[in-house]
């Protein structure tokens, strides 16, 4: 009985220093957010952070972060210790890449690894990741023809060698970019980071007497990989599979996934084959195989096991079978900066797959890909100034925005919410504040979420110009316009996107685009697609969505045959006898 007793006690605290690990994560995350020069690091939270094993296995990472990053930093690490193998390094080393197929899939992410020290031994590695506003070529867009002309390639080398910072890596770095004082200070804010999560680490080791993290290792990878086969085992074995549509560039894009929930060599497996999918594109849409990974093993997660931490064993049960060449497994050097367009619909695409296998647990698509445009002015864009025209500084900058989510099987979507990224909508102030940017709108776009039972969430109208209305430019990369969100069990599709200047021309959906003098950028975000007969959605919930103006009184008549007074106040008579004319 005391055995048994003893044996309990270490498992409780074992599970405490898992919870306490998370939170050293966390803490790690938080002091990016704190000192990061980009916002679309301390205003976005466009990032990731965690702690692996000596192996390069992830333990746990911070609650604050993108799926994108995380799951495909995941991977990042064996590849700096096949370089820099754990006996060559040293404490206050730091080591740096935003190699794609590398790291987490475009250069504008940079990836920090560092070795952590507890008593003179090397205990485990943190690593980091974050998206940075200008890393020089092109810019953020699509209009790359090879990964070399889309910005500065950092292969993984180390810039700070035990705490001194390797001055040709920076003058490299400071040379290739645009904003060479907030390209400079994320990279030491990324050190800092890490730097962060070592201190906390030695005093959790020093707190609970480990002389080194292999236990808990093992505690944490045996606990989730038995959790996660486990909430497999509860699903219907069986092949389902789903097909999604993009925009694309020049051409749609399509893809197709054929998901296989069942035993692979005794073990509960989840496999997805992405067989069908279309080839490369010669524009930056393509998605590195690391991407591709990180993204379905989420929208997988998110239905199957959400409950159990992210770490190396709680995704091993989720395999990938991507053809090589496809625009998912894009080659070294294929363009592939703006992958999260094709990458973000890889949930949706997982969703699809497992409605047919628990209906109940999945949502209606949503917008799915950020609106994020990178807008630059000055005479980069406009030439020098002429007589008396006043000019707009040199700026690079780049706003997060949201559409829809789409319905759940209970609820409603969310309105201008950032699924599956989970990045946070950047506040209009904070990009006012950092570019001569003037956001004259940013309001729920009516009627633009799909009707159902459970609504679909509402994308935005966005009015962007610059100051005095001078001239801009953006570089768009914006999707869900010809092929919107789709509801589920009935429910109807979201709207789709619109990009347009405030004089009335259509702009494109991706590229390089000149804003005129005088004119002004308009962004009318996709909708989330609804969930179930629109029918059945309860009348005051109808009504009070015509009150909220999310809804239109004819929208609410048509699609959900409910009738909404000029005050606001349901008909109920009226309502009663569109929904049930037999009756009446």
């Amino acid at each position: 009985m005391m055995a048994a007793n003893i044996v309990g006690l270490a498992e409780i605290q074992r599970q405490v220093m898992w919870n306490r690990l998370i939170a050293v994560v966390e803490e790690q995350a938080q002091t990016m957010i704190r000192t990061a020069f980009s916002t679309t690091v301390r205003e976005a939270g466009d990032l990731s952070a965690g702690i692996f094993d000596l192996e390069g296995r992830m333990m746990a990472q911070a609650v604050t972060g993108t799926p994108g990053h995380v799951n495909s930093m995941m991977e990042s690490v064996g590849h700096f210790l096949k370089k820099f193998p754990a006996e060559t390094m040293r404490p206050g080393d730091h080591y740096i890449t935003n190699d794609p197929w590398l790291g987490t899939g475009h250069l504008h992410d940079l990836t920090v690894v560092t070795p952590a020290f507890h008593d003179a031994r090397m205990v485990g590695l943190f690593a980091n990741t974050a998206h940075v506003i200008d890393v020089g070529g092109l810019g953020m867009g699509p209009e790359g023809r090879s990964v070399f002309e889309e910005g500065l390639y950092i292969p993984i080398v180390k810039c700070f060698d035990e705490g001194r910072p390797n001055e040709t890596f920076f003058d490299f770095v400071r040379a290739g970019t645009r904003l060479p004082v907030e390209l400079e200070g994320d990279i030491y804010s990324l050190c800092a980071c890490n730097d962060a999560g070592i201190r906390r680490l030695a005093e959790m080791m020093a707190e609970f007497r480990l002389e080194g993290l292999e236990p808990l290792a093992a505690f944490i990878f045996e606990n989730s990989r038995r959790a996660t086969e486990a909430e497999i085992a509860r699903l219907p074995s069986g092949t389902f599979s789903a097909e999604i549509c993009s925009d694309g560039y020049d051409e749609e894009v399509t893809l197709k996934a054929a998901m296989t929930i069942g035993k692979v060599g005794g073990k509960d497996r989840i496999t997805v084959d992405y067989a069908g999918t279309s080839p490369c594109s010669t524009r930056g849409i393509n998605v590195p195989a690391a991407y591709t990974r990180a993204y379905s093993c989420f929208g997988i997660k998110v239905v199957v096991a959400p409950e159990i931490p992210n770490n190396w064993a709680s995704l091993a049960p989720f395999e990938m079978r991507i053809p090589p060449g496809s625009i998912l497994d894009a080659p070294r050097p294929y363009p592939v900066s703006v992958r999260h367009v094709i990458g973000h619909l890889l949930p949706d695409l997982m969703m699809g797959c497992l409605y047919q296998a628990v209906p109940d647990r999945v949502t209606a698509e949503g917008a799915s890909s950020l609106w994020n445009p990178p807008l630059r002015g000055g005479a980069s864009v406009s030439g020098p100034p002429r007589g008396n025209r006043p000019a707009l500084p040199d700026f690079e900058i780049i706003t997060f925005n949201s559409g829809g989510t789409g319905a759940r099987p209970m609820r409603d979507g969310l309105d201008a919410t950032a699924f599956p990224s989970g990045v946070r909508t950047m506040a209009v102030e904070a990009t006012e504040n950092v570019a001569p940017i003037v956001v004259w709108r940013k309001e729920l776009r009516p009627d633009s979420g799909g009707a159902g039972r459970t609504r679909g969430g509402m994308g935005q109208i966005m009015e962007i110009g610059a100051k005095d209305d001078l001239e801009f430019a953006c570089n768009a990369i914006f999707d869900r316009v010809k092929h919107p969100p789709k509801g589920r069990s009935g429910g109807k599709q979201g709207a789709g996107g619109r990009v347009a200047l405030k004089s009335g021309r259509i702009l494109r959906t991706k590229g390089f685009q000149i804003i005129p003098e005088g004119d002004r950028l308009i962004l009318e975000l996709p909708g989330g697609g609804g969930m179930g007969d629109p029918a059945l959605r309860a009348p005051a919930d109808v009504a009070r969505d015509v009150r909220d103006g999310l809804v239109s009184p004819e929208a609410a008549r048509t699609l959900y045959k409910v009738v909404v007074g000029p005050d606001g106040a349901l008909d109920r008579a009226a309502t009663e006898a569109l929904r049930h004319p037999l009756k009446t």
